[in-house]
């Protein structure tokens, strides 16, 4: 072993050992004899950079990967990036303002140049990102989804779609966003509860000065009204059905009409009815066949028919109208309104209803594979359970999926129109074949390229991405390729919970639909990281660490392991820096375990101790036994208790209890023989640890010896189970507790360790004496006796009925003894009681986190068990 830095440094390692891994192609996959492990990244937007929610959710995938290399599957994580049609667009419209460039001033050619400009420049940053978190993707697979194959899945699947009948073009009311300039589907409106005003206009009638008095939320649409209307059992409007009122500042002569829609309660019962700005509305209009005036502009700026308020916004026009309405007479009162409003979940942009001709998918009877494959056959584990009954409720409620996107930065809709009619089109996957299909369809075999025209729109990000673990190893495009039948389906997918409908349930259709097949089995669902206050971290609340700045803090294994112990698996993280700290006294605490190892000097003359060679036995066990339990919660994807199950055993039985019963007295060696078993031990935790800390595992393991390519931790094996001994496990619980309860008499007798005590035992409960050279050794006893009675001048320690007395010497002063056997009791009471008022306490209970929770009911039986002992001890 070669000579070892006194204190570790994680940023000397870490480029070292990564640089390593990718030159010898660890990370890469190809189809062999081994059973494939597959895991797809959640495609990361190609402009974002790493945030606190994308370091758990790819820590945890490469635990996942790391261990399945170690299983001996041949494990493949392929990484990539989402072109994120409204997020990119709007990012390179910005560039390009700032340089003086209206985007409307350029051909979409033009643009695009500029969008591919922006892409490969800050495009793929995130995943440069993730390798200095230790990530292992295989990056020769890294695959965008504009590539030009990933491209043309998309355009095959929406063809095949259209042919089917699933695919349709409608005028419809739709989801605008008036910032992006798009319509969105449903799944991305975010309705939020905002404080709004409820504004009571005079709706005049035609023929005298009377009036309806309407409520509305957003007088700024009532350059759209067509109608007021009442329901026909409200008897306060009943004579007025039939008769027509003036809109105000419209001044435009409007029916009374009557439906059950209206709901007498709300307001004044009278609704006016906007047939352009609002779904409901726009079914009224369509039963009384009212007309339809579209008042607002793509940007949500009032059009000519907002006469003096054209090209206004619509919230300055707002405050504008009440004051103008004020003036009139015609505003009768304000009220506060808590309503639910709309926002799109990429620019929070309020949303506006808006009528328009888009593409949708028929969803409804593609769901049904999809459901039945959660929540009936089991064939795709969600984890934790919890987020099936979401699941469920948007499967069973889906509603056909608005996929078309007023951009240019996406797939082009294969729709090319031929005519002037909205229905003279046909979808191709390329010119030339829609050029055949348009002749066909025509008649007209003159038919030329030039007089066809594509469809300007865009589709979805998500049409894209749902096509993901498919697309990825060339999947439709040619189906019966030796990748794509050895890969798919994939394993595992981590992901976040928001977009379980947007992206899982989405990608779990596709699978069904294009392969007849399901696309992973289980589906990690993580927590939202969050801080100590429960606040979703974000920039805007500055609430959020910078990654790369605790990767270079804590080191990267360090706040590998910190997410890990702030994660409590399927719930939210409530994150703290403190967890990465304790991540990097971890690190340090074995760095120290293996710099005590090398150490020590090595007798081959030496005896093994007794001593250490059923410690050795006894750690074998307990080895064993945490891969069991390890092995049980990665099966049930509990992360976070696989980590703290490894974390336990390193720290407290390796670290704590092992390394001290074997180390050699002061200045003496250690024998050959104990030794080796120890290395051979350490080697078996760093197989364990490897996947939660690669960078500090391989470090040590190379350290211990040289290794060959093939020898490297990476390509290792996951410990081998050699069998658990149950009673030599419960031999040293006993043993621990003994110790435990010795050293309290040492320390509360101030008996320095350098001084060897004798020890007495009173043995009724007939425990085996098999550890007693453990106790020894770990307490520095001269000699351990077993006696009947009571020893003179001796210290007492109870494990059950048995006794446990260590020789004093002097003469005990009983009252002394027990004066302060007294303060300790009423302290520890004292403490039981500041606790039980926490835990009695309801709004405590209810809003802590679970851990919390359960730290404090450890303390009160901590605490319990501390008192029975010192009163049994007083008496």
């Amino acid at each position: 072993m070669s000579a070892l830095a006194t204190q570790f440094d994680a940023a000397s390692i870490e480029e070292k050992w990564y640089q390593y891994w990718m030159e010898n192609g660890y990370f890469n996959s190809v189809p062999d004899h081994r059973k494939a492990y597959t895991i797809v990244i959640p495609p990361p937007n190609v402009t974002g950079v790493l945030h606190m929610g994308h370091m758990l959710n790819n820590t945890i995938q490469d635990v996942l990967i790391r261990r399945a290399r170690l299983k001996g599957f041949n494990a493949c994580w392929v990484p990539g990036t989402d072109h994120a049609s409204i997020a990119t667009e709007a990012k390179v419209v910005a560039k390009l303002k700032a340089e003086g460039i209206n985007k409307n001033d350029l051909t979409r050619e033009e643009f695009l140049e500029h969008a591919w400009d922006w892409t490969h420049k800050y495009g793929g940053v995130i995943l440069e990102q993730l390798k200095k978190l230790g990530a292992s993707c295989d990056w020769n697979r890294t695959k965008f989804t504009m590539d030009p194959d990933m491209s043309a899945s998309v355009i095959k699947c929406f063809v095949d779609l259209y042919r089917k009948g699933l695919i349709y073009r409608g005028y419809r009311m739709v989801n605008w966003d008036p910032e992006a300039k798009t319509t969105l589907s449903d799944e991305e409106v975010i309705y939020e509860e905002q404080q709004s005003k409820l504004f009571y206009l005079k709706y005049k009638f035609t023929d005298s000065d009377d009036f309806l008095t309407v409520a509305t939320t957003r007088p700024e649409t009532i350059f759209g009204d067509t109608a007021v209307c009442v329901n026909p059992n409200d008897e306060r409007y009943a004579k007025f059905i039939g008769k027509t009122v003036i809109v105000p500042i419209a001044n435009r002569e409007v029916p009374i009409i009557s439906d059950d829609y209206i709901d007498i309660e709300f307001g004044t019962g009278c609704l006016k009815v906007t047939p352009a700005h609002d779904i409901n509305d726009k079914n009224i209009g369509d039963k009384y066949n009212l007309e339809v005036i579209d008042i607002f502009n793509e940007d949500a700026t009032l059009n000519s028919f907002g006469l003096h308020y054209a090209g206004k916004d619509r919230f300055d026009v707002r405050k504008a109208i009440e004051k103008e309405l004020q003036e009139k007479g015609l505003l009768l009162k304000v009220e506060n309104h808590q309503n639910k409003v709309g926002t799109s979940e990429r620019t929070k942009a309020v949303i506006e209803p808006r009528l328009s001709d888009q593409w949708f998918l028929k969803m409804e009877d593609l769901a049904k594979p999809a459901l039945k494959a959660v929540l009936e056959s089991d064939e795709i584990n969600l984890y934790p359970k919890k987020f099936e009954n979401t699941y469920r409720h948007w499967l069973e409620n889906v509603r056909d999926w608005n996929i078309s996107r007023q951009l240019w930065w996406g797939q082009q809709i294969p729709a090319y129109f031929y005519g002037d009619g909205k229905q003279d089109f046909v979808v191709a996957e390329n010119w030339d074949e829609a050029l055949q299909l348009a002749r066909i369809a025509t008649g007209n075999n003159n038919l030329k390229q030039t007089d066809l025209r594509q469809d300007p729109d865009a589709l979805d990000t998500w049409f894209s991405s749902w096509l993901w673990p498919i697309s990825v190893f060339g999947g439709i495009m040619n189906p019966n390729n030796e990748e794509f039948k050895y890969y798919y389906p994939t394993q595992d997918l981590v992901t976040a919970p928001e977009i379980l409908f947007f992206w899982v349930a989405r990608m779990i259709i596709a699978g069904y639909e294009f392969v007849g097949e399901k696309p992973f089995t289980g589906v990690y669902l993580t927590g939202i990281v969050r801080d100590t206050q429960r606040r979703k971290m974000s920039k805007s609340l500055g609430n959020s660490p910078e990654p790369l700045e605790l990767i270079e803090k804590f080191g990267a294994d360090g706040v590998r392991v910190g997410m890990l112990l702030a994660g409590s698996d399927g719930n939210d993280i409530l994150f703290d820096e403190a967890y990465c700290a304790q991540g990097k006294a971890f690190a340090h605490k074995i760095w120290n375990a293996f710099r005590l190892i090398k150490g020590w000097e090595v007798s081959d003359d030496i005896q093994q101790p007794a001593a250490s060679k059923i410690a050795i036995d006894w750690y074998r066990a307990k080895l064993s036994q945490a891969v069991v339990e390890i092995d049980d919660h990665f099966s049930k994807y509990r992360i976070s208790d696989a980590m703290m199950s490894t974390y336990k055993l390193i720290w407290d039985d390796f670290c704590s209890w092992l390394l001290e019963i074997v180390k050699p007295g002061y200045q003496q060696p250690i024998d050959s023989q104990t030794l080796q078993a120890i290395i051979d031990l350490l080697e078996d935790n760093l197989r364990l640890l490897n996947p939660f800390m690669p960078f500090l595992t391989e470090e040590i393991w190379h350290a211990i010896k040289p290794r060959t390519k093939e020898e490297a931790l990476i390509v290792n094996s996951w410990p081998k189970i050699t069998g658990e001994n149950n009673d030599l496990l419960q031999q040293f619980d006993i043993s621990f507790e003994i110790v435990s309860g010795l050293r309290s008499i040492r320390k509360d007798r101030n008996l320095p360790f350098k001084d060897a005590i004798q020890v007495q035992i009173i043995n009724k409960e007939k425990i085996s004496d098999k550890t007693d050279s453990i106790i020894a050794k770990l307490l520095n006893i001269s000699s351990l006796e077993y006696v009947s009675e009571k020893p003179e001048n001796a210290a007492s320690f109870r494990y059950k009925t048995n006794e446990y007395y260590v020789i004093l010497g002097e003469k005990i002063d009983l009252e002394a003894e027990r004066a302060k056997l007294q303060e300790e009791l009423e302290y520890y009471k004292g403490f039981l009681k500041s606790v039980e008022a926490k835990l009695s306490n309801e709004r405590f209970v209810n809003s802590a986190p679970e851990k919390v929770i359960a730290i404090e009911r450890q303390k009160q039986a901590d605490a319990l068990a501390k008192i029975a002992v010192l009163e049994e001890r007083l008496s």
